[in-house]
């Protein structure tokens, strides 16, 4: 896949389009906001040698009210086509509880104020997976919105995203 453009958002996130071949479907995979810079990078370098159809957009942000906006933003059939699915580079888990976050305010640089927590529901891996269960708050507010979820590790984001686009009709990969 070929990096096509990297913007930010209005919470301070940093989004990178990657786009594969004509087709396919549009993909959200999410980095951990604590993961170390160098995992990073190789998660950027695994996204530019997966060849597939349609795009992949690559989110790093801190706390789920910036991911919320990501996925209804990238969910928004104005681009053209909504997410397929989310894929959260976390560790690997085959589905998580109900969970319930308390309410805290943050503040970003450039003085945007937001609030965050509540209730999340329950999520389950959108392959059916069978693996550990355990809470992922990324993944239930994928659930929360809809939006098919799985939750892998970050040295398995090309297997994963390789099965999930083999049981999508229409997401092939071409390698």
């Amino acid at each position: 896949m070929q990096l096509a453009s990297v913007w930010s958002d209005l919470y301070d996130s940093t989004l990178a389009l990657y786009t594969g071949s004509a087709g396919g479907h549009r993909w959200l995979v999410t980095l951990d906001p604590d993961m170390a810079p160098e995992q990073a990078w190789a998660t950027a370098r695994s996204l530019e040698v997966l060849e597939g159809k349609g795009q992949v957009v690559l989110l790093a942000y801190a706390g789920l009210t910036p991911l919320e906006a990501a996925l209804r933003e990238q969910s928004n059939l104005v681009l053209g086509r909504g997410l397929a699915g989310v894929l959260v580079l976390d560790r690997e888990l085959g589905g998580g509880p109900a969970m319930s976050l308390p309410k805290t305010e943050v503040r970003i640089p450039g003085g945007l104020t937001y609030r965050e927590g509540g209730a999340y529901p329950a999520w389950t891996d959108a392959l059916g997976g069978i693996g550990t269960l355990g809470e992922c708050p990324p993944a239930s507010v994928c659930a929360a919105l809809g939006v098919p979820v799985r939750v892998a590790a970050p040295e398995r984001l090309r297997e994963t995203l390789l099965e999930w686009w083999a049981a999508t009709p229409h997401a092939l990969a071409a390698d």
